[in-house]
């Protein structure tokens, strides 16, 4: 039998008290839960000085590929933690949630951190900020990796997705993790943990794995500089976040509670519209993916007063459907809850429930950890507090009429806090006006009309591009968004001193800065010779009429202000004025270099700004600037190994006016291979 042990100070603690994990499906052991005696002292002080010195050598882009190496080793092993996971209660396509939308946010998360991020150590944030006339005092934001640990709290429900959706942008932040999940279901985040381990992919001291019902004292050795996230109930996640060496040291708290989330029908709705269709389907799907056990689920479905009817027997038909037992067999739409002791919960809070709404649907208690889809009713939604402050984890909702979209709007946000709304309306007006209206009190809202809902990831699945948490009872935190969610475990400082010293300090060109001239023509140099601050400034050049005339007629650009003297007299610009574009492809004319070289192509251009006119007769001359690099991964089919380099434009008239600047993007071969190359 599996023995789910901690991994603490890079070793497998096999000594401890044994307690059997129960399987969901039949109420028999699938595993120990062995509880050793954890120094947690110990294993938070070797985070800091064995995980985290080794994962700050790498740039934000090296600990990325490791994620993406990572994933893609994981999803290899996928069919072992599908075995596994069905005893969580879970039926293939519950598994999948957990699992492979797991591994994908890993890849998802990485791709936007190597897109988006500084390849440093540490991210370079937006552009300079001027904070003097004479430009000589500037300030620059960047996030710094921290210098502590990330603990992070998992709830039973997601074994898997919720460790590595957490473990991902920590470790890509330069952050080491120590991980306890749930005991219920810990089997299959320690299966998966264990494969973390055995990849050897992530540096020594990268991660550790506490195999306990609680914690012990691993609250009371945390400092200002480490982190903890929890995912839970809303009462354990105050404790803990109450915990007095939280308070005491600041120690940043990032809570994500369940919450009762609600899903809208809007008043243009009919249930002859497709809109009503899909309303009723996103409702049942969200009561019995994973037996409703989701900190997404939908708990309040608040609909016109007038289609409480049509709903309700809409919704029963639907669920009529879904047939109960062993997650395994073929046929089975919703597998039992993750423990007998879930059950009993869940029977405890239908009957406060009960107390305030009426039963529509119900097949009886739950038996063991099986139980059945119950739909109930609030007529009266504005005045029953309970019905918005107790949630029933399991496969349940209440539906709750409203009279008007403003009486929609307070009923939505009654809840004080939730993770995700959702509204189906084929009327944009109305979407707009509840949408608004909902926004402050929601960390998702999304709107469906028939349009949008062939492609909709759903009301209860947070994606790793978007940001996921929620005010109030949600508990106030906020995880995922792309790369947002590496720099949530980053330290964000704002630098100030002159535009030289913070490029030496940020290795990224900084305006104003000193630069130096390139040893020869840049575009004949290779990535890895290319030093931030290397410059090319190119000759001059006069713009004559016979060209702003050539280029109205090879671009097709006739706009008067170029091509009309009567016209452009009456302008902005009082006469005949140069084409921004013109100006644009007449300074790659000065700095491209026509010879075969390492630079392979132009890849893209940003932040494009047309600063003063250029007229005939003027004379422009452009500087170009190695601005920063990132490294990229070759893959097959790529002929060369390369990395992108971003380069500084400015060009100045012979008054040296800035009349443009912007930064372009080219691909440049790399003389080396790397170990991220053709992986």
């Amino acid at each position: 039998m599996m023995k789910v042990q901690s991994f603490i100070k890079g070793e497998w603690l096999t000594e401890g008290k044994e307690t059997d994990l129960i399987s969901a499906i039949n109420e028999k052991p699938i595993a120990q839960l062995v509880e050793s005696d954890i120094d947690y002292k110990a294993a938070v002080e070797y985070a800091r000085t064995v995980g985290g010195p080794a994962l700050r050598e790498l740039s934000i882009h090296q600990r990325a590929f490791k994620i993406k190496f990572l994933a893609a080793y994981l999803m290899e092993r996928k069919e072992d933690y599908y075995k596994l996971s069905s005893h969580t209660g879970a039926t293939r396509k519950d598994s999948w949630i957990d699992i492979e939308g797991g591994f994908g946010s890993m890849f998802v998360l990485s791709s936007k951190a190597r897109r988006e991020l500084s390849d440093l150590p540490f991210h370079v944030e937006g552009g300079t900020e001027r904070l003097s006339r004479g430009g000589t005092f500037v300030g620059q934001h960047i996030c710094v990796p921290k210098k502590g640990v990330a603990v992070h709290i998992n709830a039973f429900n997601f074994p898997v997705w919720g460790m590595v959706e957490k473990l991902a942008p920590a470790i890509m932040a330069g952050l080491p993790c120590i991980v306890k999940p749930s005991p219920v279901g810990s089997y299959l985040a320690y299966a998966v943990f264990k494969d973390i381990v055995a990849s050897g992919i992530l540096p020594e001291g990268s991660v550790q794995f506490v195999a306990a019902n609680v914690p012990g004292d691993l609250l009371d050795h945390l400092g200002s500089q480490d982190s903890v996230s929890f995912t839970g109930s809303a009462s354990t996640g105050k404790k803990l976040k109450a915990h007095p060496n939280i308070v005491e040291n600041s120690v940043q708290f990032n809570l994500e509670a369940d919450s009762l989330n609600a899903c809208i029908l809007g008043p243009d709705v009919t249930p002859d519209m497709e809109e009503f269709k899909l309303f009723v389907k996103e409702v049942g799907m969200e009561m019995t993916v994973k037996t409703g056990q989701k900190c997404t689920a939908i708990r309040r479905t608040i609909v016109p007063r007038e289609r409480v009817e049509d709903v309700a027997e809409a919704l029963k038909k639907f669920l009529s459907r879904t047939t109960v037992g062993d997650p395994t067999e073929e046929g089975i739409r919703m597998g039992p809850l993750a423990s007998s002791l879930q059950a009993q919960r869940f029977d405890e809070q239908l009957e406060e429930l009960a107390e305030v709404t009426e039963t529509i649907l119900s097949n009886g208690e739950s038996k063991d950890s099986y139980t059945h889809p119950r739909v109930l009713v609030c007529h009266q939604p504005m005045t029953v507090e309970g019905v918005h402050r107790i949630e029933a984890f399991g496969p349940m909702t209440t539906i709750m009429p409203y009279d008007s979209v403003d009486e929609a709007i307070e009923l939505t946000n009654k809840a004080d806090g939730s993770l995700v709304a959702s509204l189906f309306t084929a009327d944009d007006e109305i979407a707009a006006e509840i949408t608004l209206g909902c926004a402050p009190y929601h960390g998702r809202f999304m709107v469906i009309n028939k349009d949008s809902a062939g492609e909709s990831t759903g009301h209860g699945s947070p994606m790793p591009h978007m940001v996921h948490g929620g005010p109030g009872r949600a508990g106030g935190g906020e995880e995922l968004g792309g790369a947002r969610a590496v720099l949530h475990n980053m330290q964000r400082i704002a630098l100030q001193g002159s535009p030289t010293t913070l490029m030496n300090i940020v290795k990224q060109y900084v305006k104003g800065a000193e630069t130096k001239e390139a040893p020869k023509h840049p575009f004949q140099m290779y990535f890895e010779e290319l030093e931030v601050g290397h410059s090319l400034l190119s000759d001059k050049r006069q713009v004559k009429d016979q060209d702003v005339e050539d280029f109205a007629n090879l671009s097709g650009d006739h706009f008067y202000a170029h091509t009309d003297p009567d016209a452009a007299s009456r302008s902005l610009f009082g006469k005949i004025v140069a084409h921004g574009y013109f100006v644009l492809s007449a300074a790659a004319g000065q700095f491209v270099h026509p010879d075969e070289g390492p630079v392979l192509l132009n890849y893209g251009l940003e932040n494009l700004a047309f600063l003063a006119p250029v007229y005939p007769g003027d004379t422009i001359q452009t500087k170009l600037v190695v601005k920063r690099k990132t490294v990229r991964q070759q893959r097959e089919g790529d002929l060369f190994p390369f990395g992108v380099v971003f380069w500084d434009v400015e060009v100045k008239n012979q008054d040296e006016v800035l009349v443009a600047e912007y930064t372009i993007l080219t691909l440049v071969k790399r003389k080396n291979k790397l170990d991220i190359d053709l992986v």
